[in-house]
């Protein structure tokens, strides 16, 4: 066994005493969908429902081993925090977690409840970039480890554990392993991995349109920084992919890495919890919202998922349902002239299709002129029932203004 993985070998053998190997199931609805064996590497399922443990726990295990520190510092508001919190607990450390003054509560809660005692939880800045500056801040006058969420050679051999286990789970190496992306810790892992015990192994790799930070690197051949950032995806939307894992990942074909679009995400977010129970957050859920765009490729093959996180704050729901349905075409929002008469509301009304649902109907402005400007939003089964709609309004000479598409007028006025 070549040295990296062997190192990996170790690193998963150690991780038993903290968890077992996460489950590897196969999912009969995305298989018979795709015409091919589908598992899905379930790392939502992990102790802390999702894979950054993994990395947590060995560049831990290896500071302590090399008396380097037994004080550990991270910047994180997600699941790299929870990660160390736990490992901390396991280990019997101190750690100090720096999070954003805006992270949500429910995340604090969490990371504490991982850590008890053994983590302290700092907020610091409104942006993360305070944040991360405050906790190397600290590392520098403490003598504190720092420990990264992607870019650390020790962090890296700890989330290629994933593969391990998956070459270990099955009757034979599969075909293609699908892996989502952000700053590259899993995915340079894995890759580094499968090249020395099965490097005939097609990886796919999944970034969020709005994050897309290996794909803008591979463009100029070296990590560049995002000029702007959708953090919808908050497990992997980063502004830029770490230089180790870029080292590791720079040969990879362009046309191996996919971007996916938030919206339809949310659909995808939906549809595993509605059909399969399974809760996947934004990041955990690429893998499964890109197998429309490699259908061809993966049809007849047996491919891996890592679905690698769950953690989804429920609270999030109606905006998720909201962004799927808009993607899907079912629900739109525009801006109406409606005449200052009588009867011409029931005139719009009649206008509806019997699955035209208004979700909003709100005057913008209310004065004596001879229309007023009304936002609706309506909801409805079909998105082929909005071209009869606005047929409908355009034969009645109503005027209005789709503006479902428009982020900066929808920001103010939805």
């Amino acid at each position: 066994m070549a040295e990296f993985a062997s190192e990996v070998a170790t690193s998963a053998a150690e991780m038993r005493a903290l968890f077992p190997a996460t489950p590897l199931q196969r999912n009969n609805f995305l298989s018979s969908r795709y015409n091919a064996e589908i598992y899905l590497k379930r790392e939502d399922l992990s102790p802390v429902r999702s894979y950054k443990i993994r990395g947590a726990f060995n560049a831990m295990r290896k500071a302590i081993k090399a008396r380097k520190t037994t004080d550990f510092v991270c910047a994180s508001a997600g699941n790299h925090a929870q990660g160390v919190a736990y490992a901390c607990r396991h280990f019997g450390v101190h750690g100090v977690i720096f999070m954003p003054v805006t992270t949500p509560q429910q995340k604090i809660e969490k990371t504490k409840v991982f850590g008890e005692d053994a983590i302290e939880i700092r907020l610091i800045g409104d942006y993360f970039d305070v944040t991360l500056g405050a906790a190397m801040d600290y590392c520098e006058s403490q003598g504190a480890h720092f420990l990264s969420p992607f870019d650390d050679a020790d962090v890296i051999e700890g989330q290629a554990s994933v593969a391990l286990e998956i070459l270990e789970q099955m009757p034979h190496a599969p075909d293609m392993i699908v892996l989502p992306v952000g700053g590259g810790g899993l995915s340079s892992g894995v890759k580094r991995f499968c090249s020395e015990m099965e490097p005939q192994i097609n990886l796919q790799l999944v970034e969020p349109e709005g994050g897309a930070s290996l794909t803008a690197a591979l463009s100029v051949g070296n990590p560049v920084i995002l000029g702007s950032l959708d953090t919808f995806v908050d497990g992997a939307a980063v502004a830029r992919i770490g230089d180790r894992n870029f080292e590791m990942l720079r040969d990879i074909p362009p046309d191996h890495v996919h971007t996916v679009p938030e919206d339809r995400i949310c659909g995808t977010i939906l549809e595993m919890l509605n059909h399969e129970g399974i809760v996947l957050e934004p990041a955990g859920a690429l893998v499964v919202d890109v197998l429309p765009d490699i259908a061809e490729m993966i049809a007849g093959k047996t491919a891996v998922l890592v679905t690698s996180g769950g953690n989804f704050d429920f609270e999030r729901l109606p905006e998720v349902k909201e962004r799927a349905q808009r993607y899907a075409g079912l629900k739109k929002y525009f801006i109406l002239r409606l005449p200052q008469r009588p009867g011409a509301l029931r005139d719009f009304l009649e206008m509806l299709g019997p699955d035209d649902d208004i979700a909003r109907f709100e005057y913008l402005k209310k004065s004596a002129r001879n229309f007023g400007t009304v936002l609706i939003g309506i909801e409805t089964s079909s998105a082929d029932q909005f071209d009869t709609l606005f047929a409908k309004l355009d034969a009645e000479g109503f005027a209005y203004r789709d503006i479902t598409n428009d982020e900066t007028l929808a920001e103010f006025v939805v």
